[in-house]
């Protein structure tokens, strides 16, 4: 955090960071100017314990309170993603080699759903059984984002706590695939919340 927090400041030194670690230290900036980096360093931390490589180093930039760039990184095997809400998304291997992706229509055999490997509950299983699917996957950290902006999954519901910076580059890149990101109801999914604190949400797809 450290790091990212110095490079950031360089690039954008008028830019606030709001980063996990800096907010659990109490440092938290001024936000109310709707401009501002989420930042976690680490997410997935479970996965970083057990050492299965589902973890990852993420950055949202927030205009207006509302993603419009985002940043994955997944150092075990050097994958990044990326996207610019309007302009498109991609993802880069280990090497540099680089493809744009987008989100893909539901196909008519049904879903296939993209779900925590660490935070299943029975509420999330009840959700999933009322969906036509026909596969699913386990994935951890933010990587479930991902899934579903390349087009690897159609729907990722978490229907459990999050924090704002564990979201913010993921959304920013599914918005920019085509994808989209709401609350259960429907409505849109917002940021700035009291203690940066996220409710349950639904990513879908095409």
């Amino acid at each position: 955090e450290v790091l990212i927090e110095a490079a950031l400041l360089e690039i954008a030194p008028e830019i606030p960071i709001v980063a996990e670690e800096a907010v659990s230290a109490g440092r938290i900036p001024d936000t109310s100017g709707g401009t501002y980096w989420l930042v976690d360093p680490l997410d997935g931390t479970k996965e970083f314990i057990n050492r299965n490589g589902d973890f990852t180093v993420n950055l949202g930039l927030m205009v207006d309170h509302e993603p419009v760039l985002g940043v994955m990184h997944t150092p075990v095997d050097g994958m990044a993603w990326a996207g610019v809400v309007g302009h498109g998304a991609f993802e880069e291997d280990g090497d540099g080699d680089r493809r744009m992706i987008q989100v893909r229509e539901p196909s008519e055999d049904g879903l296939v759903v993209v779900a925590s490997r660490s935070h299943r509950s029975p509420e999330l299983e009840a959700y999933i059984a009322d969906l036509d699917v026909t596969d699913s996957i386990s994935r951890g950290s933010a990587l479930k984002f991902c899934l579903v902006a390349r087009g690897e999954a159609d729907i990722y519901p978490r229907l459990g706590p999050t924090m704002e910076w564990d979201t913010a580059a993921g959304h920013a890149i599914l918005l920019a695939a085509g994808g989209s990101m709401t609350n259960p109801d429907g409505s849109p999914f917002r940021y700035n919340k009291p203690k940066f604190l996220n409710g349950h949400f639904i990513v879908k797809g095409g």
